[in-house]
């Protein structure tokens, strides 16, 4: 994952506005989700240390945006 490609919120709100899709995957922990006003309308919510038993819930026919703090 070191060398995955890394964009900034405003590149994906960006993106985003002309079109493009993504799955979005939140993996903050429920801690952190709990204490932050950032909702992410449609991602796909995966604490981080959960992620690979859940991949098979995640699409593939599309880029992921991976988002974290």
């Amino acid at each position: 994952m070191a060398d995955a490609p890394r964009i900034t919120v405003d590149e994906l709100k960006k993106r985003m506005e002309v079109g493009e899709t993504f799955t979005v995957i939140d993996v903050r922990n429920p801690q952190a989700w709990a204490e932050s006003d950032a909702m992410l309308p449609e991602a796909i919510r995966v604490p981080l240390d959960k992620l690979e038993e859940n991949l098979p819930r995640i699409p593939k026919s599309r880029p992921m945006v991976v988002y974290c703090t």
